[in-house]
């Protein structure tokens, strides 16, 4: 078994399924009393979050390439990047280190063409739903991404970081992210990705007719079959 190097923090509501969902899936793959071998580095979000908002990508790349440096020193075969946004700077994780990364968006698109999609409604922060670092890893596996409106994409946001990553959910939130993913299905999206890894907290597959795509189940459960080679 490889040992999962896991960059988390952002937040750590998210991180913890995280590591929940890793563990769960060893266990139903090898049975008895097994776990996963795997280091965490936990960043205090408080700082990624401020950097994020005055749009400081590159002091945010220092703290994410020293986390990722120090999981390379500590044993780790492969990272994982548990958060959607902090993808932005992945490039610049992958330069830092020899390890390889198990890019989140990568592993969407996967799913997603496994599952016949090419048109896909994608939530998350603003800036996962507005920069192009994101959808351009979808679109260049032929997939067409289709976000929320402006007034929509605010209110995406703001539950996320005041909310979510809180770890509060609520009903008036939970049926606002409904009515945008009814809005993006009526638009002609097959499905909609949780691009956020705190959104799995509050809508889940049956909460909605339109298929749901959550970002951290399958990170997780493509970690796992990485670090037990199998896929």
């Amino acid at each position: 078994m490889q040992t999962i190097g896991l960059i988390g923090g952002m937040s750590w509501e998210s991180t913890q399924a995280y590591y929940c969902l890793i563990n769960q899936q060893v266990r139903e793959r090898l049975g008895g009393l097994h776990s996963a071998r795997l280091v965490l580095y936990s960043v205090d979000f408080a700082e990624i979050e401020a950097l994020q908002h005055r749009g400081d990508w590159a002091a945010t790349a220092e703290i994410l390439v020293s986390a990722a440096r120090a999981l390379e020193a500590a044993g780790a075969d492969f990272l994982i990047l548990c958060t959607n946004t902090m993808h932005i700077v992945a490039p610049q994780i992958e330069q830092a280190v020899a390890l390889p990364l198990l890019h989140l968006a990568d592993a969407t698109a996967s799913v997603l063409i496994e599952d016949g999609v090419t048109r896909v409604g994608l939530l998350g922060t603003r800036f996962t739903m507005e920069q192009a670092f994101y959808r351009q890893r979808l679109e260049a596996r032929g997939i067409e991404v289709l976000v929320p409106g402006d007034a929509q994409r605010e209110v995406i946001h703001d539950v996320i970081y005041r909310e979510l990553c809180q770890g509060v959910t609520t009903a008036d939130s939970k049926a606002a992210y409904l009515g945008v993913v009814d809005d993006l299905a009526r638009r002609g999206a097959q499905g909609v990705i949780l691009g956020c890894t705190e959104i799995g907290l509050l809508i889940q597959a049956e909460d909605t007719e339109v298929p749901l795509y959550d970002t951290t189940a399958i990170h997780a459960e493509q970690a796992v079959r990485r670090a037990l080679g199998q896929g």
